[in-house]
């Protein structure tokens, strides 16, 4: 009878050890071809084995805690080692467990200080043109989602956010946010709406260095064919245009005609969720006591048809008091502005 089960495990290896056999493991994927599938899948599962011990060393199990030096370790050893970015080139060529645990191990490498430096970051920081990577991987759908969550991970540190932000990539999330894959469209905004809500300073610079051709681009989702987009995108807009570090933004916004008939528009949207939230972006439109006078000419032209919208409007949920009161105010100021406009001509 063999009792070689009794045999004790090979000696855990080291943060350095660990990390040069991710390494190896990861670079034996670029000498395998698709004709030698043997070999392709013996490298895949050392790839896959080498992620579940760095999982192990970074979170432990649930019974033995990690241990915090050989964290430390590990993140400073993956960095110098440029594993990182193979972490992201390889991506695509990984099996679907080998890329959960490296999404999960990636957020925790994100968040690891050494003698005080966000290492990873830092990493990321001197390697930009990763990111615009990970932007670009929503046209793979096979990794796509892996990669909305390390960019997502990415997006919690304001430098990094700032450099997307600015990123010509930047522009691609208009186009992938309508992409037809449902789940990787909402992977897609989850994160376009990370960048425009997570750190207030970087989106009012970036809204006011790229005003003309972000709102370009915007009015393109708030008029787009699709129902989800064009709700999901007026939720966002009243989220960050309205927040007070975008106020300078704001009354940009609200001064444009373009942008009161888009808002006219979606008054009427057969959806009432997008009525509603049109009406709180439209609402400010009206109250604004600077309005120019092209504004009140077309409130003026179209006042009937806004006071009999703004009458059969309400939230449906019941009885709502400040919505009444507010929708009251603006249909007040929208018949004082024809009387006056009236009054002028």
């Amino acid at each position: 009878m063999s009792f070689s089960f009794f045999k004790p495990s090979s000696r855990p290896k080291t943060p350095q050890e660990l990390v040069k056999a991710i390494k190896d493991s990861l670079l034996a994927l670029d000498t395998k071809t698709v004709a030698e599938v043997q070999s392709l899948k013996k490298a895949l599962e050392e790839v896959e084995k080498n992620f579940v011990a760095m999982r192990f060393m970074l979170c432990g199990d649930g019974e033995v805690e990690p241990n915090v030096d050989h964290i430390s370790h590990l993140t400073l050893e993956i960095c110098n080692e440029d594993v990182l970015a193979l972490f992201i080139h390889k991506l695509h060529t990984l099996g679907w467990e080998a890329r959960k645990d490296l999404v999960h191990c990636w957020s925790i490498l994100l968040k690891q200080k050494v003698d005080s430096v966000f290492c990873c970051a830092q990493y990321l920081e001197k390697h930009l043109e990763l990111l615009d990577y990970l932007v670009v991987c929503y046209d793979n759908k096979e990794i796509a989602l892996n990669c909305g969550n390390m960019l997502r991970e990415c997006i919690k540190l304001p430098t990094l956010a700032k450099y997307i932000l600015e990123s010509p990539s930047f522009e691609l999330f208009f186009k992938y946010v309508e992409l037809p894959n449902f789940d990787v469209a909402s992977d897609a905004f989850s994160t376009f709406k990370d960048l425009l809500t997570k750190h207030e300073t970087a989106v009012s610079e970036f809204l006011t260095t790229h005003y003309d051709e972000f709102f370009e681009h915007y009015e393109k989702l708030l008029t787009s064919s699709n129902y989800v987009t064009r709700r999901q995108s007026l939720k966002l807009l009243s989220e960050f245009l309205l927040e007070s570090p975008n106020s300078q933004i704001m009354r940009r916004y609200i001064v444009e005609v373009r942008y009161l008939k888009v808002m006219m528009t979606l008054l009427k949207d057969s959806s009432k969720n997008i009525q509603i939230s049109a009406f709180h972006i439209f609402k400010v439109f009206v109250a604004n006591p600077n309005k120019p006078q092209d504004i009140k000419v077309i409130l003026a032209k179209n006042h009937e048809k806004l006071l009999a919208l703004l009458r059969d409007l309400s939230p449906g949920k019941g009885d709502d008091d400040q919505f009444e009161e507010e929708k009251e105010l603006i249909m007040k100021e929208i018949e004082r502005v024809y009387r006056i406009t009236s009054l002028e001509e």
